[in-house]
């Protein structure tokens, strides 16, 4: 994979089946994350071409759409078992809602064209397809539907995946791919040239900036969810919200220079984010209602 969704390098900050999860989920957690990493792979690795890549998108799409047939119907050409016959399964035990699984693929295409982003409005109705629905899953797997929460698990989620594109500009960059909104871009003086090349400057700096401090304040509004939620749920959300907090603190001690170097998380960060989960309950409740508008 790429590393557009929700974290770097196949899902990486996707909490799958980790020991916090409860036993009773990880089955469904697994065969979510299983869907989406191969659907990621077909948009976005090998060499085929990107004509070739909607196709097999819009294959599994079909595919999808037998699994939530009633009765399961077998996926066309009997295509992707490994995923589709233990998703069928968790579709069945938990009642997974379709239009979340659908929404995914609908950012997968969106991915293989590889779009420009006007404004920031923009890359959010993104990330509501590529990343917003994770989030939302793992709640209904939590039995978990009211609106506050869907709201914050939106906020995290979204923040989770602006932050990767910050982390990832030196990456991404040269790749062709763009989420640096045009927008932002212009009013800074910075190039999509400028980004493909990753040629540093005091204005790309004040870009990355910026950018960084909008993923954080989405962090921040949404992390009051992570305290809320109870038990494993709740201290799993911790983590993953420390860890975005985490790489946008990496980046702002380089001074913002992602355009040329590429912040990682290591195993000698977990102490402070363990430590900053555990301070959590206040803290998240004050970001909270600093960040609101």
């Amino acid at each position: 994979m790429h590393n557009r969704h929700v974290g770097v390098g196949h899902y990486e900050n996707f909490p799958v089946a980790s020991v916090l999860c409860p036993p009773r989920l990880r089955a469904p957690i697994v065969a979510i994350y299983r869907f989406a990493r191969v659907a990621d792979d077909i948009a976005d690795e090998g060499s085929a071409s990107p004509r070739e890549r909607q196709q097999l998108l819009r294959q599994y799409r079909q595919a999808l759409e037998a699994a939530f047939a009633v009765p399961p119907a077998p996926p066309p050409d009997g295509a992707w078992p490994h995923v589709f016959g233990p998703l069928a399964q968790q579709i069945r035990a938990f009642q997974l809602p379709p239009h979340l699984l659908h929404a995914l693929l609908d950012a997968f295409e969106q991915d293989v064209d590889n779009p420009p982003y006007a404004d920031r409005d923009a890359l959010l109705d993104y990330c509501r397809r590529s990343a917003n629905p994770v989030g939302r899953l793992l709640l209904h797997l939590h039995g978990i539907d009211d609106e506050p929460s869907l709201t914050r698990s939106d906020q995290i989620c979204s923040a989770l995946q602006l932050v990767n594109f910050w982390q990832d500009l030196s990456v991404d960059g040269p790749r062709g791919r763009h989420y640096a909104p045009a927008a932002d871009c212009a009013r800074l003086g910075v190039t999509l040239a400028e980004l493909r090349e990753r040629r540093d400057s005091d204005r790309a700096r004040a870009l990355v900036r910026e950018l960084c401090d909008w993923a954080e304040s989405l962090m921040l509004a949404g992390a009051p969810l992570a305290v809320r939620l109870p038990g494993r749920a709740g201290w799993e959300l911790r983590l993953v919200v420390q860890g975005g907090l985490r790489i946008l603190e990496k980046i702002r001690r380089m001074d913002h220079a992602s355009l040329v170097q590429r912040p990682r998380l290591t195993a000698l960060d977990l102490p402070q984010m363990l430590w900053r989960a555990c301070s959590m309950p206040a803290a998240a409740v004050r970001a909270a209602q600093v960040a609101a508008p």
